[in-house]
């Protein structure tokens, strides 16, 4: 038997507290605070969860992923904003009866330690496959790049385009997209809209922020807009639209 194995989350519950331990560590705290996320996230678990899952190796959690049934043409204008969207989109396409057509990787993640084992390329292909089977006849993902954090004055536009001498991206987490098959189709602008108080933003990122202006913030992709006046920092995060199937 293969030493991998495949679960629904919804089936594994008894998962649940080991899987948080090995996966949230790989997300900022800032991430857990999108409203549109929270407002959506037990629909979500509630409306798909076949498409919640985890890898395990030996029985242990080593990686997971999920992601969203939703309906779109095939062409880049109709593509959500980004990961908000599509959250949106899939929610309110379930309870209107809108038959989806599309799979849409919303995030996958694993474990510390275990990275550079292929782990996260097997979370993407038991999606896709899952998708496949179940009729959905494209793979789209809101592709959150892990270089990029190191670049947040660079627009997503100029760091799509960054490519090695063999034409795959610089970036890692993208490169796992090519090697199976995705290719780039878009910026994805306003894919998460994420607002606190400064003393939230100062709390989520252990930095201060003593006057109005737009900072350089760990792990965000882009600038955090804070408005020392109004007790108000805003991050506007622009991910990658790539296209599996």
């Amino acid at each position: 038997m293969p030493e991998t194995e495949v679960v629904t989350v919804g089936d594994r519950h008894d998962l649940d507290d080991e899987a948080a331990a090995a996966l949230r560590v790989e997300w900022p705290e800032f991430i857990f605070h999108d409203p549109v996320s929270n407002a959506h996230v037990e629909r979500v678990e509630a409306y798909f969860p076949r498409y919640d899952i985890l890898l395990l190796d030996r029985g242990e959690v080593v990686a997971g992923g999920w992601g969203v049934p939703l309906a779109w043409n095939g062409t880049a204008a109709a593509l959500p904003d980004g990961y908000d969207g599509a959250m949106v989109g899939a929610v309110e396409g379930h309870e209107n009866a809108v038959e989806p057509d599309t799979l849409c990787v919303m995030a996958a993640g694993v474990k510390r330690g275990r990275q550079g084992a292929g782990l996260a390329g097997q979370v993407l292909t038991a999606l896709r496959e899952r998708a496949v089977a179940d009729g959905l006849r494209r793979v789209i993902a809101p592709v959150r790049p892990t270089l990029k954090t190191r670049y947040p004055l660079t627009p997503m536009s100029q760091f799509a385009r960054w490519t090695r001498d063999d034409g795959l991206h610089i970036d890692p987490w993208i490169r796992t997209h090519q090697r199976l098959g995705a290719r780039i189709l878009r910026p994805a602008p306003r894919s998460m809209v994420i607002t606190g108080t400064v003393a939230e933003w100062e709390a989520w990122t252990g930095m201060a922020f003593p006057q109005t202006g737009r900072y350089v913030v760990p792990d965000a992709l882009d600038l955090v807009r804070v408005d020392r006046e109004a007790d108000r920092g805003r991050y506007a995060e622009t991910n990658l639209w790539m296209r599996h199937l």
